[in-house]
């Protein structure tokens, strides 16, 4: 397993992937240090507000972070990302904002963001899905000619979906510029990770023809090495990489879910031992990166960006209830129509539905309105409602 700095904050010396990251400057990487700071505490913040009542559901990434930022801040910026549900610390390299990550997680948008103005897909909650749109934006690259590079990020329970091997055929048969970024956080939510993958996971891959990195996840320095790697294969004509960066989730898999139940007393203070951001501070520090003045600074702005994701998720409102129609379909679609009309009917039941259901009508405007403000060659009518 690749490893460039241990638990305890020592320098590993590593011939193959030293070169990749020695032309970090001391600046960048205090950035990383710091990125992974504001991730952790932007996660605690919307951890809180799920427990408060005002986001529905919180999938956290505590333990990942170093996973998520290494990786991220290794992409070109026309690299295009496909992930998961918890990666928050690749949204934050992308550049999404915090008044962007909380909507769909709050219930009031289908997703956060426009993914091309960050290249980055809306979160997939369906389990290895985007493991196949990364091949096939990959494919798409490739017959434009340009060396820009898709990234699917997946857990350890992903592999055992068959969406996740259809894609790895799919990127070997035809050489695609993808790279397999499998999170192994060892749980796939109570199910560890040995019961099923009898071998490391980073094995299977080259029984598809595509080669495999295992790399230490909690390693910053380690994981965005393993990934200029990757890029640099896909770039220049060597095709896919699937990397297994083995790291933990420290809290639970989502806010719904209680960790206790399944994981083995003891094993999370073993991983807290482990801690991404504890053993870079230590590094860091060790090399004169990192001073107190600094820490408190990197502190100081992860309350004030965390303050900022409070902000806009209280203030988000519920949309009118019929715009959930809007933006399914680019044209008129009759079984659409027919389910507006069938949830007006609905919403006309209750105490002052008739006037809700008309204030929605109005406010989503009429099918074919809907319909020809997503037609081709039109802008969508809202932001962020890509389905």
């Amino acid at each position: 397993m690749v490893q460039l700095i241990t638990p305890t904050g020592a320098r590993r010396q590593n011939p193959v992937f030293d070169p990749w990251v020695a032309s970090l400057t001391p600046d960048e990487l205090r950035g990383l240090y710091e990125d992974m700071v504001v991730v952790r505490r932007t996660d605690a913040e919307a951890t809180a507000l799920q427990r408060q009542g005002e986001l529905g559901l919180w999938p956290p990434v505590l333990g990942q972070e170093a996973a998520q930022i290494g990786s991220g801040r290794a992409l070109r910026h026309d690299d295009f990302v496909f992930s998961s549900y918890r990666e928050h610390g690749v949204a934050y390299c992308r550049g999404v904002k915090p008044a962007q990550v909380t909507p769909v997680w709050r219930g009031v948008a289908a997703s956060g963001w426009n993914p091309y103005d960050v290249n980055m897909a809306a979160p997939q909650v369906i389990i290895g899905a985007q493991t196949l749109h990364a091949v096939g934006y990959a494919m798409g690259v490739q017959n434009d000619g340009d060396d820009a590079v898709a990234i699917a990020y997946f857990g350890d329970g992903a592999t055992s979906e068959g969406d996740v091997n259809e894609a790895m055929v799919f990127a070997a048969s035809f050489q695609a510029p993808v790279i397999f970024f499998c999170q192994n956080n060892q749980w796939a939510i109570s199910e560890p990770v040995g019961l099923q993958a009898q071998r490391s996971i980073a094995d299977r891959a080259p029984g598809f023809g595509i080669p495999s990195l295992r790399v230490d996840g909690n390693d910053v320095l380690a994981v965005m090495a393993a990934t200029r790697v990757a890029l640099d294969r896909a770039r220049t004509g060597g095709g896919p990489t699937f990397i297994e960066a083995v790291t933990y989730r420290m809290g639970p898999h989502t806010t719904a879910d209680d960790p206790t139940r399944y994981r083995p007393q003891g094993e999370l203070e073993e991983w807290r031992a482990k801690d991404p951001i504890a053993r870079f501070a230590a590094f860091l520090t060790e090399a004169g990166i990192l001073d107190d003045a600094f820490a408190a600074a990197v502190a100081e702005k992860a309350d004030a960006v965390a303050m900022e994701l409070r902000t806009a998720c209280i203030a988000l409102r519920d949309p009118a209830a019929l715009t959930v129609f809007d933006n399914v379909y680019a044209e008129p679609n009759s079984t659409i129509d027919r389910e507006r009309d069938q949830y007006t009917r609905y919403l006309a039941m209750f105490d002052d539905g008739e006037t809700d259901a008309a204030t929605a009508t109005a406010a989503s405007g009429t099918a074919s309105g809907a319909a020809a403000a997503t037609a081709p060659g039109a802008a969508p009518a809202t932001e962020g409602t890509d389905r």
